[in-house]
């Protein structure tokens, strides 16, 4: 072929974001029936395109160490933000109960024996087994977006669709204390006095400052939004993109006062929504922030899959496979159960709640910081275990989640396929 008819990368790179813009606008639709999940296809996508001889690129995260951090602590945000405009429960800890078992008991439960079982399985160093842990335990909110309660206002509510959002969104500001526990530990190696800093500044104070200034970055965004006098009311621009504003305050405010800047920014989504909870503006803010989530999450998944194809499982034993299965299919589950012992629900709805604990964007997060942080001889195996434990999770709940969701729907005498004579 003539050199002049071959396309520069840049029209490439452009006519494949088209694209890509396109399946993020199509592909729900066409897998709304279908025991598949977006993050399949994209994963898929994405090995298909590292695996041309073309493509010189390999995305493994440990190469790029710093770019894996920021673009994955990106994508959560947006989650977060998405994830606290959709709740519709008001916010009481009564009524939030099913919420505080997944948090105060599954969690830590669940680092617990994840620790134990990489420590003693693997041979790892406590210190790191901690770390991956932590990584592992919390409910992904970038993954989780099929198993969660639908847009503003519309009733999609549930209580395990509750149950896991509201769980999404606070648990991934709650396992950054153990996060870093394993730093200082893997750090100090022990020989420092290391729990009086700990419980008093990441315990204590980031998760206050992360609470108190996203509830406070939230009512101000709400009082600009909603209640300033009219001509300069945001809510006149129209614009849902003040959500995505709301977001990158919320979490750069937080992180300078030394705070947990993922719980800051769901705690401001859900501030920001109570402040006038019924407008329709909620639903703009939402559709902004999800669409950009989702080509975010779909460039992310790309690029997991290019890692999957370009080594990322090679350090991997057939013991780590088991470990990943046990994580997956054994201890959330499990765990999930312990917590949401004496719930007030359907034995299937604690069965579902207790089954998806995705793993997913939090947790590349989570590694990408730890390893940035500390040095640790064994970073590559580690980036294999978590992309196994990932891979595995987007294949195991995506291809079942759409069966459960429906028949937990229609045992609980809802049509799921109601909206689509809405939408037709």
């Amino acid at each position: 072929m003539p050199e002049h008819w071959l396309p520069e990368t840049y029209i490439l790179i452009l006519a494949g974001f088209g694209l890509l813009v396109a399946l993020v606008a199509w592909l729900p639709l066409a897998l709304k029936r279908l025991p598949l999940s977006l993050p399949i296809v994209c994963i898929a996508l994405g090995a298909a395109i590292f695996s041309f001889p073309q493509v010189t690129l390999r995305p493994l995260p440990i190469l790029y160490p710093d770019i894996t951090e920021r673009f994955a602590e990106f994508v959560v945000i947006i989650a977060l933000m998405g994830a606290g405009l959709k709740i519709d429960r008001v916010f009481h800890w009564r009524h939030w109960g099913v919420t505080w078992r997944l948090l105060a008991i599954t969690m830590p439960l669940g680092i617990l024996a994840i620790a134990a079982l990489v420590w003693s399985t693997l041979g790892l160093p406590w210190a790191v087994a901690l770390l991956l842990a932590a990584s592992l335990a919390p409910t992904d909110p970038v993954l989780a977006s099929d198993v969660q309660v639908g847009p503003p206002k519309t009733g999609d509510e549930d209580e395990v669709r509750f149950g896991l959002t509201s769980e999404a969104g606070l648990n991934d500001g709650l396992a950054f204390p153990f996060v870093h526990l394993a730093i200082i530990l893997a750090a100090s190696a022990g020989t420092e006095p290391w729990f009086a800093e700990w419980l008093g500044y990441r315990v204590i104070w980031e998760i206050g400052a992360g609470v108190a200034a996203g509830w406070v970055i939230g009512r101000v965004f709400g009082w600009l939004t909603f209640h300033v006098p009219a001509e300069t009311k945001l809510v006149a621009t129209g614009d849902g993109l003040i959500a995505i504003a709301a977001t990158f305050v919320s979490y750069g405010l937080t992180e300078m006062i030394h705070g947990y800047g993922f719980l800051a920014v769901f705690v401001t989504a859900l501030s920001f929504r109570h402040t006038h909870r019924e407008h329709d503006f909620q639903r703009d803010m939402h559709d902004v922030t999800e669409q950009i989530e989702r080509i975010a999450m779909m460039v992310l998944l790309l690029l997991f899959g290019g890692a999957l194809v370009s080594g990322l499982l090679e350090p991997v034993s057939w013991s780590d496979v088991g470990v990943a299965l046990v994580i997956l299919l054994v201890i959330r589950p499990v765990t999930g159960l312990i917590g949401l012992a004496g719930l007030k629900a359907d034995r299937e709805e604690r069965l579902t709640l207790a089954f998806f604990g995705i793993r997913g964007v939090g947790s590349i997060y989570y590694l990408a910081y730890g390893l940035n942080h500390v040095a640790i001889a064994s970073a590559e195996r580690l980036w294999g275990l978590v992309g196994l434990v990932v891979l595995f999770s987007i294949l195991l709940h995506g291809l079942t989640v759409t069966p459960i969701m429906r028949s937990l729907d229609r045992q609980q005498g809802r049509d799921p396929d109601a909206d689509e004579g809405v939408t037709a």
